[in-house]
């Protein structure tokens, strides 16, 4: 089982464990962003959080949980369930201003996709 990410600890993409690399390595585990994401509005048991995020797997879902609750990123509140930590709230509020780009970026892709080339 991988190591929780971890700055300064050497992960995928970093042998030096460069706070960015070990984020990125963090976010990139399968549904590790789904469940930061499904988490952003409120806290929710490991069911609900379950059902939200359409299939993930509740050993995956559990390990996931465990990585961002040592992140400090999530954190676990008994019977209310889970829920972000201000560090992972403000981390949503950086990820907000992807959701905009990703949706002009989806727009072009999709124009550009459509359009025909044209012959040289």
């Amino acid at each position: 089982m991988p190591r929780t990410p971890r700055p300064g600890r050497p992960g995928r993409g970093s042998r030096t464990g460069r706070p960015i690399m070990v984020l990125l390595d963090l976010l990139g585990r399968r549904w590790a962003l789904r469940v930061i994401w499904e988490l952003r509005a409120s806290r929710l048991t490991f069911r609900a959080l379950q059902d939200a995020c359409g299939g993930v797997s509740p050993s995956v879902l559990n390990q996931r949980l465990s990585e961002l609750r040592e992140s400090g990123l999530a954190d676990s509140a008994g019977p209310e369930g889970y829920g972000l930590t201000p560090l992972g709230r403000e981390l949503i509020d950086r990820l907000l201003p992807l959701v905009t780009w990703s949706t002009r970026w989806a727009a072009g892709a999709t124009r550009a996709r459509g359009t025909p080339r044209s012959s040289r």
